[in-house]
């Protein structure tokens, strides 16, 4: 079997540039990669460029190599199409059929996943014909990722950064790899027209200005979840708690700390969802009371004892008062002993669909990219998930959501 088939369709804006990146990973994992750059994305960055990276001839016009016929032979032989940066105007082209050039004539031809990565200034992002532009195409089975929020060209910032090339890279390696996978009805990107709200983390509740009560929590499992929910077209608000890692491309991020900020970033989020799955590592207990200056020691004497008081449950919270009759509540459950028989009686309290169950500690699931779980319904179903990657867990998880999503 040869290398993936990858199309690398490249727009005329200022991130063009960040798309070497994003061809440099996706040649170096071992895709094949053909670079379709339109005349304006030339201007920013040439055509020496995009061949010596990716060892081909850049496809740049309809009339080159006429007997090939490439306006339509790159799209047919590609396993993915991916965009970045699209433009408004190649968002806008792309969802009215135009093929004036050849990387529109590339995405009428494409029989394979299209992925998106929008990259404009936030007025442009939000414009009605924006969109609708890209509804369209969403509408249609592409995927189009969310921009970022961050500095876009000169002193602007907003909504409409092209998001890392890393985290597209994640994106277009999460479809590729769904593409691959035999299944009766082919690929597609079943979670588009959703709105998911995942969380992530593990939150932090403050005893003093310098000290918290926390746990081990890295929330990689909870980006693992939003990745693949993005991958799969979801839109996605990802609440991270405390998570020092790379937002995932076409995610929004919701930053909190403790477990009131996430209760309440929680309730706001799910008012619209589809879906909420609570990855978070949440705190049972918080300080009683908070010091406003750091706690000394005294020499000679021993340490007050902290007191604690109960926060709120969320999981059975946002169960309990589910926005929408038809939407489905993921929880998750750390045990580090009877870990089936407590993960059945959380479920039955908690009232949620499903409860993910693992077991932690030692090494496990805290911290590493790799995670064990049984997957347990309120129907009585149990799914387990054997020992891999997080992201193998959490496609197992939106599968099951899937299901149950009306």
């Amino acid at each position: 079997m040869g290398k993936p088939s990858v199309v690398l369709g490249v727009s005329g804006g200022i991130a063009a540039y960040k798309a070497c990146e994003l061809l440099r990973r996706l040649t170096e994992s071992g895709h094949d990669v053909r670079v379709v750059p339109t005349a304006s994305a030339l201007r920013f960055v040439g055509e020496a460029t995009w061949a010596a990276l990716s060892g081909h001839p850049a496809a740049v016009e309809v009339w080159d190599d006429v007997h090939q016929v490439p306006h339509v032979r790159i799209g047919q032989h590609a396993d993915l199409v991916v965009v970045a940066p699209a433009t408004a105007d190649t968002l806008a082209r792309a969802a009215h059929g135009l093929a004036d050039d050849l990387l529109t004539n590339t995405l009428l031809t494409a029989r394979c996943p299209v992925v998106f990565a929008p990259a404009m200034h936030t007025e442009m992002w939000e414009h009605p014909a924006t969109r609708e532009n890209v509804a369209t195409l969403r509408r249609r089975g592409a995927i189009v990722i969310e921009p970022a929020v961050g500095r876009l060209t000169g002193v602007d910032t907003g909504k409409g950064r092209l998001p890392e090339p890393a985290e597209i890279f994640e994106v277009c390696r999460r479809v590729l790899a769904r593409a691959a996978a035999p299944t009766a009805e082919g690929w597609t990107a079943d979670l588009a027209g959703r709105h998911v709200v995942v969380s992530a983390g593990g939150t932090r509740e403050p005893l003093d200005p310098v000290r918290f009560l926390g746990n081990r929590s890295s929330g990689r499992q909870g980006y693992a979840l939003a990745r693949t929910a993005a991958a799969r077209g979801a839109r996605v608000t990802l609440l991270s708690a405390n998570a020092e890692l790379p937002d995932p491309a076409g995610v929004d991020v919701v930053r909190v700390e403790s477990a009131a900020e996430l209760h309440r970033a929680a309730r706001a989020a799910a008012e619209d969802a589809h879906a909420v799955v609570m990855a978070a590592a949440v705190a049972d207990f918080r300080p009683a009371t908070y010091a406003s200056g750091k706690i000394k020691k005294v020499a000679g004497q021993e340490p007050a004892p902290i007191a604690l008081v109960r926060n709120p449950d969320i999981l059975a919270d946002l169960a309990a008062h589910r926005a929408r009759a038809d939407q489905v509540v993921v929880g998750f459950a750390a045990e580090t002993d009877d870990v089936l028989a407590n993960g059945r009686a959380k479920l039955a309290s908690k009232g949620c669909d499903l409860l993910v169950v693992n077991e932690v500690g030692n090494g496990k699931a805290f911290g590493t990219g790799e995670n064990e779980a049984v997957v347990l319904g309120a129907d009585g179903s149990e799914t387990p998930v054997p020992f891999g990657p997080k992201e193998a867990l959490a496609d197992i998880v939106w599968d099951l959501v899937r299901a149950r999503l009306r």
